[in-house]
């Protein structure tokens, strides 16, 4: 409840001024002084607590496509920047040639190998049957066996260079590997590439989070799963904290915190590489406010000014916390039952 108080600071009249003039005046002349004031007590309302912070939004993941295939030359190129793409998506073509006309190779080699193989083994099935007959010697017996395992052994060789080079066929068309979207491009029309070389680098699954810095001592409010508000000229954008870094920076000394945004609908998605503030939300707890108009700045602190019967006031040392609207938190230096100036406090002293 807000109370209106008059204040009258004293009042000289004009010296020994004779009559009803002189009583006159000295009326005017207190009515003048006169000051009037709203004193009010301070009002709890729970407010919701949050830490600000400012960080870097950046990719929760980024996937780098490169080439597995040295020696080709790249033939079509289906992405570019800023394209969104499915996993299984072809990006990148190869020259062929080169790689189809060693498997040609590689299958004759195999064929050969298998027929290699079938004659040893006719031979060592021979000297089977006839081992202990004395139709043949132990040790031929014991060569035509280890020519059969030396022709298996050729073609689990041929298959397996027929197997990589039919693999490498398989990678001259190079693909997306999740959802994604590119965001930069190496790749270009016409180029030979080497195995290793980086081709794109994308975002994938689309999912950007927010690497936000966090003091040290603010740190132990947070926890996986906080919920946050970064207020955007298009709405705000919410998320939860994902994981918060074990280790502090060796920059700033503070501790990055990384939260995972929600899809944003109807709104363009947030850019990766812009520094942004926002703030995380850790309940709402009771809080001693007063108006804004009630703290009076002066020398650096902050000061209310106290009613004291009825023409006393006294001035009052605090200290702030929260805001909003039109009132502030004080934290330290108020009774719950003060009096308070609410207006008119800026003409007035101790």
């Amino acid at each position: 409840m807000t109370m209106i108080f008059p204040l009258r600071a004293a009042t000289l009249a004009a010296a020994l001024l004779g009559g009803a003039s002189g009583a006159l005046m000295a009326q005017d002349a207190a009515s003048v002084s006169a000051l009037t004031i709203s004193v009010a007590p301070p009002e709890t309302r729970d407010w919701p607590v949050e830490i600000e912070a400012s960080g870097w939004l950046a990719a929760w993941q980024e996937a780098v496509i490169s080439s597995e295939v040295g020696g080709q030359k790249i033939i079509a190129i289906n992405a570019d920047v800023g394209d969104t793409v499915a996993a299984g998506d072809l990006l990148v073509e190869l020259s062929a040639e080169t790689i189809e006309t060693d498997i040609r190779q590689l299958e004759a080699a195999l064929d050969s190998a298998k027929a290699g193989l079938e004659q040893a083994g006719s031979d060592a099935d021979r000297a089977r049957r006839l081992d202990g007959s004395g139709s043949i010697s132990q040790q031929q017996a014991t060569e035509y066996l280890v020519t059969e395992r030396q022709a298996q052994a050729e073609v689990a060789s041929a298959e397996a260079e027929l197997a990589a080079a039919e693999l490498d066929l398989a990678r001259t068309r190079i693909t997306a590997m999740s959802d994604g979207v590119i965001t930069s491009r190496e790749a270009a029309l016409g180029d030979v590439v080497s195995a290793g070389d980086e081709l794109f680098r994308m975002i994938r699954d689309n999912r950007i989070e927010w690497q936000a810095e966090v003091p040290v001592r603010q740190i132990f409010s947070l926890e996986a799963g906080t919920q946050v508000r970064i207020p955007g000229p298009q709405g705000d954008i919410t998320g939860h904290v994902r994981r918060i870094a074990p280790t502090a920076s060796d920059s700033n000394g503070r501790i990055t915190v990384y939260v995972a945004l929600d899809p944003v609908l109807d709104a363009p998605e947030p850019k990766v590489g812009v520094m942004v503030s926002g703030l995380f939300d850790l309940g709402v707890q009771p809080a001693l406010t007063v108006a804004s108009s009630a703290v009076v700045l002066s020398d650096g602190f902050s000061y209310v000014y106290v009613l004291e019967g009825e023409s006393t006031v006294r001035r009052q040392k605090v200290e702030t916390g929260r805001r909003r609207d039109d009132r502030i938190e004080i934290t330290e230096g108020l009774a719950q039952d003060a009096a308070v100036v609410i207006s008119g406090g800026a003409f007035l002293s101790d």
